[in-house]
């Protein structure tokens, strides 16, 4: 479907869910699909980091986003991550990602290489050129171990290569810059680079990053609970920020499930997808809570943790 210029509102990276052989678990995956379009949301980005797209094949990757496309039906487009070390690479998840019917790119700067500023922006210039569909900047250095500067990002975005960005720099002083320098809060639409979107993959400042400007929210968090961000999302579009608020505290209680499991024990990347898929198995939503290898799974002791702090959210496990 055409994609919205901005992309606005609740786009969550939607998990994959995994059968105990660590294959794409397709029922689960249109059951979920379904269940944040029934919350509400504005838009689904399949393969990202909350999808364990750096895990998956290539014929998992097609599995996913084909099952995603085909159960959002049109309903909400579809941001396929195209997420790989270097530009041949990338191109090639992206024309495999146009055929498969995503409406949008997401990718990173190169990784694993060594890469230049002038480097990185021809990187997102021959990803555009080679496969005619929006192109969305996924900005998240801890992962990738370079950031996208504000003024690489608007010069990307002024010549038209970048339809927006996913902010997960965890720098919010430097989404702040950035939204100023593309034309600040007031008046962004008639800004230097008016149906540019962005939007902060911060689960715990949404409200803070709405208010600042930001168009929308990408939360991990989102696939258990993406009803709650929509009433978030519209109580800032109304300028209800108290509301904003209150719904932004209950979903960062809800969002210490992430480190239910030990640091002792097992990677933070480990207990947050485990914990996002037990909170969904356990609300009858994906059958099982696997993760990718050679990710460690969650214990039962920390799986009943999960349970403890969906009721306590108001949303009781149904197994």
């Amino acid at each position: 479907m055409a994609l919205p210029a901005p992309l606005h509102g609740i786009v969550p990276p939607v998990c994959t869910p995994l059968d105990p052989q660590g294959e794409v678990d397709a029922a689960s995956l249109t059951r979920l699909v379904n269940h944040l379009v029934d919350g509400g949301v504005h838009g689904l980005f399949a393969l990202g980091s909350t999808s364990e797209v750096a895990y998956l094949t290539d014929a998992q990757r097609a599995t996913a986003l084909e099952t995603v496309v085909r159960a959002a039906d049109g309903r909400v487009p579809v941001l396929a991550g195209v997420i790989d070390t270097t530009t041949h690479r990338v191109t090639g998840h992206a024309r495999a990602a146009a055929a498969l019917g995503a409406d949008a790119l997401v990718a990173t700067a190169p990784f694993y290489t060594r890469t230049h500023p002038r480097e990185t922006a021809a990187h997102f210039r021959r990803i555009r050129a080679a496969v005619d569909l929006p192109l969305f900047a996924y900005d998240i250095p801890v992962a990738v171990h370079s950031k996208l500067s504000a003024a690489l990002v608007r010069e990307l975005a002024e010549d038209g290569t970048l339809a927006g960005l996913k902010d997960s720099s965890g720098d919010e002083g430097g989404l702040r810059r950035l939204l100023v320098a593309l034309g600040g809060r007031t008046g962004r639409r008639s800004g230097p680079v008016p149906g540019f979107s962005v939007l902060t993959g911060s689960e715990l400042t949404a409200d803070a990053a709405l208010l600042a400007g930001a168009d929308g929210v990408v939360p991990g968090i989102g696939n258990v609970d993406p009803a709650a961000y929509v009433r978030l999302y519209d109580a800032a579009r109304a300028g209800d920020w108290n509301a904003a608020a209150a719904e932004q505290e209950r979903l960062a209680a809800l969002f210490a499930l992430v480190d239910v499991g030990p640091e002792a024990d097992m990677g933070r990347s480990s207990s947050a997808l485990g914990a996002f898929k037990a909170a969904l198995r356990l609300l009858g939503v994906i059958v099982h809570g696997a993760t990718a290898a050679p990710q460690l799974p969650l214990s039962a002791e920390s799986v009943a943790e999960v349970g403890r702090l969906l009721t306590a959210a108001g949303l009781p496990p149904v197994r």
